[in-house]
């Protein structure tokens, strides 16, 4: 059915604030919590977090003071509902087996958004750094089947492979070819929009994650493949940011991000299994229909502007977790070679023997790479490397071998 956040009212903006007892919500019980509600609870955090985030930096610049008391009032809410999503999440759950939800996110949100954008430079964008979030699933889960002796599929399920895509160590580019062209705001299509605003603040959450714990793991080895894989992050919220178009003015931005957390949290919504958690989804989209009436006002008041002109007449095709493994199979096999060239996408082969690619990959590789040594380390302990194919072998030949690391794929020229 159509859902059109502009035709509802939400809870009064002076009716969102809640006592202590109801943002201290019981955790779900990790053991037999569905892989996508857990996927979905990781995602919406990540959303509150870029809110309270984005009403913070608005705050920073705007001297109106009228206007920050409006942002100081919807920041305040949406950092409530960021504790009540986050607070989901239960200690129990050891931070790498998080940090396996947190990649399982990476790999089917964004093969999800990637399937559905209308941009083909947005598509790319997002197919690009897919094959390197699924690479990174495959590390961690090898870690983890080392020191713990369990299984990832306890964590993510039958719904995501675990195998190697773009290898880690050939992801390591220089700075200046972690930039993307952005979209015009004036012509983009709304689904572009909100794809940008969706996965920005999803690798953002990653990369804040492994900022704040990669140091808390107990071995060298570990500690070493968070910070590895932690500065890929760096580069992949680099290259989604640019694809905003960054003209776009301060209230513009958010009566976007309104709309995004109206979206993503009706999609949450229709595709949740708990009842309870979906009680909270119905809760927070409630919230957030206000906070976007609010910016819709805001506009006017300070702007003279009709923002609902900016908005569809109703919802576009909805965000939904679901196993995509045939679609992240195809882009590995015709993408697994794939680099940056500045803005451009080009094979490795295609680069010349002095590009800065190789230069940058002589400074950070030559001495240790966390991320061919987890697999190294695993096949010397278990004869194998971990993996989760219930697709068939994989499909790029050098990477079929689970006995051996070949490191040339997509890195050598």
């Amino acid at each position: 059915m159509a859902f059109n956040p502009l035709d509802e009212k939400g809870i009064p903006m002076e009716k969102q604030i809640h006592p202590w007892a109801d943002l201290n919500v019981e955790p779900y019980r990790a053991k037999n919590v569905h892989p996508y509600t857990r996927t979905r609870i990781i995602a919406m955090n990540g959303i509150e977090v870029e809110a309270a985030i984005f009403m913070h930096q608005f705050n920073r610049h705007t001297v109106n003071p009228e206007l920050k008391k409006e942002l100081a009032m919807v920041r305040r809410t949406e950092q409530l509902q960021q504790k009540v999503v986050n607070w989901l999440i239960p200690a129990t759950e050891s931070i790498l087996e998080l940090t396996l939800g947190y990649e399982q996110v990476a790999v089917d949100l964004t093969a999800w958004l990637a399937q559905t954008e209308p941009d083909p430079n947005v598509k790319q964008a997002l197919d690009f750094a897919l094959l390197e979030d699924f690479d990174h699933l495959y590390r961690y889960a090898n870690l983890y089947t080392m020191d713990t002796g369990q299984d990832p599929a306890d964590i993510v399920g039958n719904y995501t492979e675990i195998m190697p895509g773009r290898p880690t160590i050939a992801e390591h580019r220089h700075p200046h070819d972690s930039l993307t062209m952005h979209y015009d705001a004036e012509s983009a299509d709304i689904l572009t929009k909100l794809h940008v605003l969706t996965i920005v603040p999803a690798e953002q959450q990653t990369m804040n994650f492994y900022m704040n714990v990669g140091n808390r793991y107990e071995t060298m080895l570990g500690r070493g493949l968070f910070q590895e894989i932690g500065m890929i992050e760096e580069q992949h919220v680099s290259h989604y940011e640019c694809l905003a178009d960054p003209t776009v003015s301060w209230l513009d931005r958010m009566l976007l991000h309104e709309y995004n957390e109206c979206y993503l949290y009706y999609s949450c919504m229709e595709t949740e299994t708990d009842p309870r958690i979906k009680k909270i989804w119905e809760q927070h989209l409630d919230m957030e229909i206000a906070h976007l009436h609010g910016a819709i006002d805001l506009i006017k008041k300070f702007e003279g502007r009709d923002a609902t002109e900016m908005l569809p007449a109703h919802f576009p095709e909805l965000v939904v977790f679901q196993s995509n493994k045939e679609y992240i199979r195809k882009i590995i096999e015709e993408q697994v070679d794939l680099t940056k060239d500045g803005k451009e996408y080009v094979r490795v082969g295609e680069l010349p023997e002095d590009h800065r690619y190789f230069q940058y990959q002589k400074m950070v590789n030559d001495d240790g790479v966390p991320s061919r040594d987890v697999i190294e380390q695993h096949i010397e302990q278990k004869q194998q490397d971990f993996r989760i194919e219930t697709e068939g072998d994989h499909p790029i030949g050098p990477l079929q071998d689970r006995k051996s690391v070949d490191d040339q794929v997509a890195r050598a020229a």
